[in-house]
């Protein structure tokens, strides 16, 4: 595909109104890098210490989680639809020939975020955009939540069972590079008769703009209506949900 079939492909999206593009010129997301650069920014640094490329940068992860929460996308179905669609690349700032996150790497950064208590706050602010630009929550609002697996864990049972009762096991602690391979947060759920081990992305949109309105994340054996109260839009002027 040459220059000029990829403009004339964007200029196409354009024309059918990309709601991306409108997404991208209302949020100020340089505004949203101290806060993620402040949480991966260690583990970052201790991933490239080991050999690995350079790290992502924190904008394009932190729209790919985005991505993710408004087109309830898992991390392998968002990098594949990465890879495929030009809206996405575009919003990310990617162009055909660069290099795009992968699965496991968009795990990995959202889990950090998980860690450091993070996700509420910056969709909070993310929030806060929309309304500063007059997109207001007015029309309704719709719940979901969607699994997010994780890689599943071989621990031991003794480990489990420390896990379980909110431990850590004894040894990990003295295994620095051990630990950080373990997530000790995730958690076991049958959907359809099927066991998932992972998360939960528990978001609000508004049914007028289509737009995340409030965001929280759990592990995958909180039930829904637990996080129901969290998430629902008290601004909302409307009465359906």
């Amino acid at each position: 595909m040459g220059f000029f079939d990829v403009t004339n492909r964007y200029a196409g999206l354009d024309a059918k109104a990309d709601p991306l593009v409108k997404l991208s010129e209302m949020v100020c997301w340089e505004d949203f890098r101290p806060r993620l650069e402040a949480v991966w920014r260690g583990s970052s640094a201790e991933r490239r210490s080991r050999g690995g490329r350079k790290p992502w940068d924190a904008i394009i992860m932190f729209k790919m989680i985005v991505l993710c929460a408004l087109y309830n996308l898992s991390d392998e179905q968002v990098e594949y639809q990465v890879r495929d669609r030009l809206s996405f690349m575009r919003f990310l700032g990617l162009g055909l020939e660069d290099r795009v996150p992968d699965a496991t790497t968009v795990w990995f950064y959202r889990e950090q975020l998980v860690r450091a208590k993070a996700v509420e706050d910056l969709f909070a602010q993310f929030d806060a955009y929309l309304r500063d630009q007059g997109f207001l929550a007015m029309g309704g609002q719709m719940i979901d939540a969607s699994i997010v697996p994780v890689p599943k864990q071989r621990n031991t049972r003794e480990e489990n069972a420390t896990i379980k009762a909110g431990g850590t096991p004894k040894d990990w602690d003295d295994k620095p590079a051990k630990r950080r391979q373990k997530d000790t947060d995730a958690r076991w759920t049958k959907k359809h008769g099927r066991s998932h081990f992972g998360y939960k992305n528990h978001v609000c949109v508004d049914r007028r703009h289509k737009l995340i309105r409030r965001y929280a994340v759990t592990d995958a054996a909180v039930h829904d209506s637990q996080v129901m109260e969290a998430v629902l839009d008290d601004s909302n002027t409307a009465s359906d949900v």
